[in-house]
């Protein structure tokens, strides 16, 4: 059978999603709590690749199994073997043409960024961190240029091994929350670093060291090296996943709060 599961993690504890040699990968750490509770290894696929210290607030995976548990194992026998920095949130049994990945029609991330002169403690590694006061009005304008169909070359790893660097985006916006500023962004898939490299490019416009009109040209040059450097990875939440109803998943986007 295959089996659909939620997850919620701390990134800072991880060195990303992907499972690594030395065990630290989200994936390493889920593939072993999980054949714990059902007794034989798994291999689990995931809706989306995260980098080190990158949350998720809930990104989804499935596995197949040859054995039978209920669903409430596969979450609490499965989080009784895990860190407390990760979470299994819910299970369900899905049907065999099921692919976390490419059954996946959006993807959605939140950053939030701490907008004050200190760095915050309470919030270590949980939020990103930008000491000069931005001027949000310009940074939302800018960010509704990403609406639509692009190619993001410009705000993608030289790493990165997409096939394509042409992205659709649904969701492009930031608000102010006290000293914190909350951007959000859904699409139909990301590139590697996209976020980051979007969220440091509007703290250029939002400090006065872009215009949006500059911005734009940018987007439009589709060169990486001419834009701002890649931004921390510690704001960075990946928040759900987009499915079709027919999937009858439990809800799978959320929200940082």
């Amino acid at each position: 059978m295959k089996i659909a599961i939620g997850i919620e993690y701390h990134g800072a504890y991880f060195q990303g999603w992907q499972s690594q040699p030395n065990g630290r990968g989200v994936q390493d750490a889920i593939e072993h709590a999980i054949a714990i509770v059902g007794g034989e290894p798994v291999r689990l696929h995931a809706a989306g690749r995260t980098d080190a210290g990158v949350h998720a607030l809930m990104q989804v995976a499935h596995f197949e199994t040859t054995v039978q548990r209920p669903q409430s194992a596969w979450v609490r026998g499965t989080n009784a073997n895990l860190p407390s920095w990760v979470r299994v949130l819910w299970a369900r049994e899905v049907a065999d043409d099921f692919h976390a990945r490419f059954s996946a029609k959006a993807r959605s991330y939140q950053y939030v960024l701490y907008n004050h002169a200190v760095a915050p403690a309470s919030q270590y590694g949980r939020v990103g961190w930008y000491h000069r006061p931005l001027n949000i009005v310009p940074m939302q304008l800018a960010a509704e240029l990403l609406l639509g169909e692009h190619d993001f070359s410009a705000f993608r790893a030289s790493e990165c091994q997409a096939s394509s660097p042409i992205r659709t985006m649904y969701r492009a916006e930031l608000i102010q929350q006290g000293k914190n500023i909350v951007f959000s962004f859904q699409a139909n898939a990301f590139l590697q670093h996209q976020i980051r490299n979007v969220v440091g490019a509007l703290i250029y416009v939002g400090q006065g060291k872009l215009t949006v009109a500059a911005f734009a040209e940018l987007l439009q040059l589709k060169n990486r090296t001419l834009s701002p450097p890649t931004f921390m990875p510690d704001g960075l939440y990946f928040t759900g996943v987009t499915y079709d109803a027919h999937w009858q998943l439990p809800p799978c986007e959320t929200k940082w709060d």
